[in-house]
């Protein structure tokens, strides 16, 4: 037999056990929502971003400081990263405070990737507020509920520091403003955000006390499509659906008032009073995020909701492009937002 012929023998061998190979590969996937995550018949976990991350530091343009705190639940690994502005030198002049939930599909990030990093020391800088950036448990080794229980955790660990509680992290006893609270998150983060602005407005104990909140492109859903949703790219609509379904598996459905608010009954006793709600053009949750809009004007709940379409752009495009012109004043917009008296 030639050289030749023997190496395309051992090339056509090579190309038949490759083809083998990947479909004993995909034969072991048990679902695949890309491009968040993969899960296998095992029980492994690939996760295609938000796995990176940067330590805490002192910024060396803006002076934002910034540290990790480990200390809410140790047991259960919920943490958070704190960020302190430059702007600190008068004590007597408390500071807003934002408590933001990152966003990943409820599967990827935290509150440590260079994505979150990046976006909490800008806008803090640009807001001169307080920030803690919660860093809760994933799907699918950590199902939702999970999620929401561990920025619960999170959201009340903040309050302890206000008067009268036995929080005792330095920053946020000695610089924040409790009357002048927010939550944010974007995409899964902005849900969350949304079911604590819930969950603070049904706590009887009266301490966890919001002055308002905002979403960019939050992630919500349900059952019954609306706007463009059902002439959308229909493997965008798949992922979105898949994203709950396997982020939630006990969950009532896209109806369950956690995907979709409209459902909620606790709706207009949200807590908050000031709800600035981002969507792009190009992203297939832009009409759930202006339903929501709608939804909560419509409701009896005793605020101000205001909804912003950014043309032309997709998901989250702040934080996938930052230095944009459209970015920029978004995040002016925020700063704004944060200020209000």
């Amino acid at each position: 037999m030639s050289c030749k012929k023997i190496s395309l023998h051992f090339l056509l061998i090579s190309y038949l056990l490759s083809f083998t190979l990947a479909i004993s590969n995909s034969s072991d996937i048990l679902y695949d929502i890309y491009p968040f995550v993969r899960v296998y018949k095992n029980g492994t976990v690939e996760r295609f971003i938000g796995t990176q991350t940067l330590p805490p530091s002192l910024h060396p343009i803006n002076g934002v400081r910034s540290k990790d705190i480990y200390g809410i639940a140790p047991k259960l690994n919920v943490s958070a990263r704190l960020y302190l502005p430059k702007n600190t030198v008068n004590p007597r002049k408390k500071l807003p405070l934002l408590v933001y939930f990152h966003g990943g599909a409820f599967f990827t990030e935290s509150a440590f990737s260079p994505t979150y990093y990046n976006h909490m020391n800008s806008l803090v800088a640009k807001a001169n507020v307080v920030a803690v950036s919660v860093n809760y448990r994933l799907a699918p080794e950590n199902p939702l509920p999970i999620g929401y229980e561990d920025s619960w955790l999170a959201l009340k660990w903040v309050f302890s520091h206000s008067e009268g509680g036995n929080g005792t992290d330095p920053w946020l006893k000695s610089y924040v403003d409790y009357g002048r609270v927010y939550l944010g998150g974007d995409s899964a983060g902005a849900n969350i955000a949304h079911n604590m602005a819930i969950r603070a407005g049904l706590d009887k104990t009266g301490r966890v006390k919001l002055l308002g909140m905002f979403l960019n492109c939050p992630h919500f859903w349900g059952k019954k499509l609306i706007g463009s949703e059902g002439s959308s790219d229909p493997q965008r609509r798949a992922v979105m659906e898949s994203i709950w379904i396997h982020a939630y598996p006990n969950s009532t459905g896209f109806d369950d008032p956690l995907s979709n608010p409209a459902k909620d009954p606790n709706l207009s006793k949200m807590g908050g009073k000031r709800v600035l709600v981002y969507v792009a053009e190009k992203d297939i949750l832009r009409d759930r995020g202006l339903y929501y809009e709608r939804t909560l004007r419509r409701s009896k709940w005793n605020g101000i909701v205001k909804a912003v379409e950014v043309k032309g752009e997709d998901h989250v495009f702040n934080l996938r492009f930052p230095n944009t012109t459209k970015a920029i004043k978004m995040l002016n917009h925020l700063a704004s937002f944060l200020n209000q008296d």
